[in-house]
């Protein structure tokens, strides 16, 4: 007998479900927001006083507003100076720090989602599964390893949009089935193939939406920006889920 396999699920139902996962948490949405800025910008304000950049940056504004569109390769030359300081460089490896911690934050949200599909109760303290116990340092390790590699191919036009689009499912398949990196890629690899134009627009879509939220003068960003979470779950739970079910079953 030919063995049936689930059919592809639609982008507009994707769509639809990731909408709806992220107008159902609005207050959730809210608070990861206020935590992950406020770490964020006083972490960003710290290190840039300390080492001077929000200072030095200013003062070379300030003398381009001064001097007008003539002082514009001397404002260039002072910016490619103070990028070259050893502060501007810790203030970077700073901010590359506090974006590491702050990724298991993101985490929560699957469990948050997962527990609406199964009709449980969700709390705030389900917004910071990523940082209980070991999921903490597997999450941090692969954020390390995931942006390490991001860097690196940053500078091609191509490379990290595939880079970001074969481990969109990276997040998921860690928390809920446990998987590797290497398994991940090979997952993330399969799943880009037959499903191509899914991942693609809707990594478009959240890319937009989570963005928008700067045209309501950054209160609405608040709500926006958590938007990728909800758009990677439902991409999970139509792409993969079922797929990787199915595969058990066999």
């Amino acid at each position: 007998m030919q063995q049936q396999y689930p059919q592809k699920a639609g982008i507009d139902l994707i769509l639809k479900q990731a909408f709806s996962y992220w107008s159902k948490t609005f207050g959730l949405q809210l608070m990861f927001s206020i935590i992950y800025f406020g770490i964020y910008l006083s972490v960003f304000y710290y290190l840039g006083v300390k080492y001077e950049v929000i200072e030095s940056f200013q003062t070379a504004f300030s003398e381009y507003q001064q001097e007008g569109q003539s002082g514009l390769e001397d404002f260039q030359t002072e910016i490619a100076t103070i990028a070259d300081t050893e502060g501007f460089q810790y203030f970077i490896f700073g901010m590359m720090a506090v974006r590491i911690f702050l990724y298991p934050l993101n985490i929560g949200f699957y469990q948050i989602y997962k527990k609406m599909d199964l009709n449980e109760e969700v709390g705030l303290n389900d917004l910071f599964a990523g940082y209980i116990g070991i999921n903490f340092f597997k999450f941090l390790s692969f954020y390390i390893f995931w942006i390490f590699l991001y860097t690196i191919i940053g500078r091609t036009l191509i490379l990290p949009v595939f880079w970001v689009m074969i481990t969109i499912f990276a997040a998921p398949l860690m928390f809920f089935e446990n998987k590797r990196i290497m398994e991940i890629i090979a997952i993330g690899w399969k799943a880009l193939k037959t499903n191509f134009l899914e991942i693609l627009i809707c990594i478009f879509v959240a890319l937009i939406f989570s963005y928008a939220g700067f045209l309501l003068f950054f209160i609405g960003f608040l709500f926006t920006f958590p938007f990728w979470n909800a758009m990677i779950y439902a991409l999970y739970k139509n792409v993969l889920e079922q797929n990787i079910k199915e595969e058990e079953r066999v």
